[in-house]
């Protein structure tokens, strides 16, 4: 009997209709688009606008349209994994709100937060239950509204992140395709540097809370860049080293869009061109949980059946892995 793996029968994505322009930003805050450019290689981000909108209100165009690419209901999914940092409440968990607006009645689901690892998380732990046969249809969503919890006076910060969601489809596949290898790491001592500092249980919310602006993002750049270079690029070179692949085995690099330099480093460290790496941080900035769907759906039609990607990616806390998948159609 041949093996089964967890592949991706579809994928779609969603972004914010507002453009957040590096030139908007320059009124906004001290930094200009030369700068901003020159260091992340971001020129526009999208902004979800509107009262009372969350991350669930971007993943349910994104999974509907995935439902109707893949020609199935919401009915028909067993399980949806929510990947994300900015849910839509405390609780209940957003995989829930999710299930109940697109109407998957039999599904069950959680949250699962690795900041800008999740959706790679997310991808590896959906892949456990297809594989056990415990579950057919898995739904992996990652994204958020990262402008929820952004200082947009703090330009170490505002210039980086954007909203955004995407979503995949898994299903077993047993020719060979799917989810082959993963590799995920973390390691709690980068909590320092990349972090929000209120809000949880140990600074819940309160007028002082707020009045000092810890409810926002705070990231100490320096370090989380040097890490994250080393980090992503090593693990992305260590899963095509386990499995075997030389850089021309790989069809597409598809790595977190977090910063262009780190991209590159991850390019150069793997060896895989220039041209087969997937890049969109130019017009959409980090959304953290959303880069990795959102790249696989503007790709998607320059996939092949059988091609060999590798994903990778790091976050605050600090987290990163890779993961090594065949495309399945």
């Amino acid at each position: 009997m041949s093996k089964v793996h967890a592949a991706i029968t579809a994928v779609h994505g969603y972004v914010p209709d507002y453009v957040l322009t590096n030139h908007e930003l320059e009124t906004m805050v001290d930094t200009n688009d030369e700068w901003i450019t020159t260091r992340t290689g971001i020129k526009e981000r999208r902004i979800l606008k509107g009262e009372g909108l969350g991350t669930s209100d971007m993943a349910v165009p994104a999974v509907e349209a995935l439902l109707k690419k893949r020609g199935i209901t919401a009915a028909e999914i067993d399980l949806i994994i929510f990947c994300t940092s900015t849910p839509d409440r405390v609780f209940p968990a957003t995989a829930n709100i999710l299930a109940d607006k697109i109407g998957a009645k039999n599904a069950w689901g959680y949250d699962l937060q690795a900041t800008c690892s999740g959706f790679l998380f997310g991808l590896a732990t959906g892949s456990q239950f297809i594989e056990s046969g415990k579950h057919k249809k898995v739904l992996v969503v990652g994204g958020d509204k990262m402008s929820s919890i952004i200082n947009y006076k703090d330009r170490a910060t505002c210039i980086i992140f954007g909203d955004g969601c995407g979503a995949v489809l898994l299903e077993p596949n047993e020719e060979g395709n799917g989810v082959i290898d993963s590799i995920l790491k973390s390691d709690g001592s980068g909590v320092d540097f990349l972090h929000q500092k209120a809000g949880g249980s140990i600074k819940p919310p309160s007028h002082e809370t707020i009045d000092a602006m810890e409810h926002y993002l705070y990231q100490e750049g320096k370090t989380v860049f040097k890490f994250a270079v080393t980090n992503m690029a090593d693990v992305a070179a260590e899963i095509m080293e386990k499995n075997g692949l030389a850089p021309d085995d790989i069809a597409w690099l598809v790595p977190h869009q977090a910063n262009k330099r780190i991209i590159d480093a991850t390019a150069t460290r793997t060896g895989v061109s220039s041209d087969k790496v997937i890049i969109n941080i130019e017009r959409f900035g980090n959304t953290t949980n959303g880069t990795l769907p959102l790249c696989l759906w503007e790709w998607e039609s320059k996939f092949k059946k059988g091609d060999n990607l590798i994903l990778a990616a790091f976050g605050g806390g600090f987290t990163w892995g890779s993961i090594y998948l065949k495309w399945a159609y």
